[in-house]
């Protein structure tokens, strides 16, 4: 039997603060500085360092394929009022059988403390659980990666396990280089009656709605 391609649409999600898109050729330049931060190349398998060649890959190839083929989604973060790029927020290894995705997610160094990524994701986690009828949405910190984990606990995710030694990190040594190290990873949950509670939380201190998509 034909197996019919599932993907997800073509949509971008607002906040009051945010607007979730897909990536554009003029993001490029910004995504290359973000790209190259010691923190994004400490906890992500991005090339580094990372090139506009790169970026171009990126916002013409790599990002479309990912929902054209049925992997997940990538969005790119930016700010209501300026359109400046805050980030990065993708949905990875999607199984369309049990309804279920991998957040990943990357902030810019000039954006860190100002609670976007938590918006972003809660804006992504909400749309996946109301509109598109997902059971789960998971993500994967690196054991040593606070600021990340701390993202998970305020969208309401449970920690599920530890994956030993299953991730590959980069530190920075004396001399300004890069070495890979190996990492276990923390495994997080939230289901779809995990958000009312974290997203009253949210409201509660000042963050935005997260309810507007098109």
């Amino acid at each position: 039997m034909e197996m019919r391609m599932t993907t997800f649409p073509d949509v971008s999600i607002s906040t009051e603060r945010l607007v979730l898109r897909p990536f554009e050729a003029a993001d490029v330049p910004a995504l290359t500085e973000m790209m190259n931060d010691e923190l994004v190349t400490a906890w992500t398998s991005a090339p580094h360092p990372y090139t506009a060649a790169d970026s171009e890959t990126w916002v013409r190839t790599t990002a479309p394929a990912e929902r054209r083929e049925g992997r997940g989604i990538v969005f790119a973060v930016t700010e209501f009022l300026t359109q400046r790029l805050v980030g990065i927020v993708q949905l990875q290894h999607t199984n369309w059988r049990t309804l279920s995705t991998e957040a990943a997610f990357v902030t810019a160094p000039w954006a860190r403390g100002e609670g976007y990524a938590t918006e972003s994701l809660l804006a992504v986690a909400q749309w996946l659980f109301r509109d598109q009828r997902f059971e789960r949405l998971e993500l994967r910190t690196a054991a040593d990666n606070t600021a990340s984990q701390q993202v998970a606990q305020k969208i309401g995710c449970i920690s599920e396990g530890v994956l030993r030694n299953a991730w590959i990190a980069r530190t920075q040594t004396e001399d300004g280089s890069w070495t890979d190290i190996r990492t276990d990873l923390i495994v997080w949950s939230l289901l779809p009656e995990d958000l009312e509670g974290a997203a009253d939380q949210l409201a509660d201190a000042g963050y935005a709605s997260f309810t507007d998509w098109n």
